[in-house]
């Protein structure tokens, strides 16, 4: 990123969202919803399609207003602000350029709007575009740049405005995947430059695990489990947050002991079972298939058997789909330098370790 130094935020970054309800219709797109988001945190709302992500972020921004609750910006109530009024910025999925104007124009726009002095816009877009890596490109017009400086151009033009929170909705998604990654590392590295709160909405859990100091996974206008990456990731807090972070494996199963459980393939082994649940319980065990290991030998203790039916060279993995005699669909990724040799139709085992294992209680 640019060596320029910037201008950090005077006055505190937080976000507190204070029972937020939103509903269109009979549709309740948010659910009471409570947050709290650092000042100068990078933190991500992650999803599938209609979970509330998007919605929630045009209340902040004001593009929407919340039925009930509260939101506070730096501990002051934004709910009967207006967007321009707000110390927030937002970058949209479709950057919304003027194709008429040029770079620094774009840029330069909600500076004009707001009457700022010639000399101090000339000033601020400069070093905008600086942090943007667009300098070069000021006099262009956004047709003529690619998807990845045309987000630049966006980005600078938020952070011109020097806004205490930036909210970015999807920017990342019409880019190549390429591009997508190294856009990636080239903004977490600008929101560290810079100590601005970032609030990413993303579908891709693989974008907000890479970028994000915490999610929020969100399902049905709720939040289903708010930490770090590394937790959700290692410790889902349902079994919709386990199906959704990472590729898992999810196997029906009866608590037959304290360390184990039956399945309709054979026992597998436990580690520890959630509070409340007991012996004879139905559950629904889940298991990463980058924990999977598969051979051709049975492994000394508990395995399920089954056969390979597919394989597929991923790049940094080798993937196996291994079907159980049960109907069972396995999924394992192994590095390539840990792989067997092994082909389709060979009979084969899976294994892990009994501490990667997540139980979740069986959906009624």
């Amino acid at each position: 990123m640019s060596n320029t130094s910037p201008t950090r935020p005077e006055a505190d970054g937080s976000v507190s969202l204070v029972g937020i309800t939103k509903t269109f219709g009979n549709a309740t797109a948010v659910d009471h919803i409570d947050l709290e988001v650092r000042s100068g945190e990078f933190i991500s709302l992650l999803g599938p399609s209609g979970c509330g992500k998007t919605t929630l972020l045009r209340m902040i921004a004001g593009f929407e207003q919340p039925d009930e609750g509260d939101i506070l910006v730096g501990g002051a109530s934004v709910v009967d602000l207006p967007p321009h009024r707000r110390p927030v910025n937002t970058v949209f999925q479709s950057y919304a350029l003027f194709p008429h104007m040029t770079v620094a124009e774009n840029v330069a726009y909600g500076l004009r709007q707001r009457r700022v002095p010639k000399d101090e816009i000339a000033r601020r877009v400069q070093d905008s575009l600086a942090l943007a890596q667009m300098v070069d490109f000021a006099d262009r017009k956004p047709t003529t740049l690619s998807g990845g400086q045309q987000q630049r151009v966006a980005l600078a033009r938020a952070l011109v405005n020097r806004p205490k929170v930036l909210l970015l909705d999807e920017p990342m998604s019409a880019l190549d995947r390429k591009l997508r990654e190294e856009m990636q590392i080239e903004l977490k590295l600008l929101q560290r430059e810079l100590g601005i709160t970032f609030i990413f909405v993303t579908h891709d859990q693989a974008e907000a695990l890479s970028m994000s100091d915490r999610v929020v996974v969100m399902e049905k206008g709720a939040v289903q489990q708010l930490g770090t990456t590394e937790e959700v990731y290692r410790d889902p807090a349902n079994a919709f947050v386990a199906g959704f972070i990472g590729k898992q494996n999810f196997i029906d199963a009866t608590v037959s002991s304290p360390d184990a459980l039956t399945t309709a393939d054979g026992s597998i082994p436990l580690h520890r079972l959630p509070q409340g649940v007991t012996s004879g319980s139905s559950v629904r065990a889940a298991v990463r298939a980058e924990v999977v290991q598969v051979s051709a030998q049975r492994p000394n203790g508990p395995a399920l058997q089954g056969t390979l039916a597919g394989i597929s060279f991923l790049g940094d993995s080798i993937q196996y789909v291994v079907l159980t005699a049960s109907g069972l669909e396995l999924i394992a990724r192994v590095s390539p330098d840990r792989a067997e040799h092994l082909s389709t139709g060979d009979t084969v085992w899976c294994s892990w370790d009994a501490s990667e294992l997540r139980v979740f209680e069986a959906a009624a």
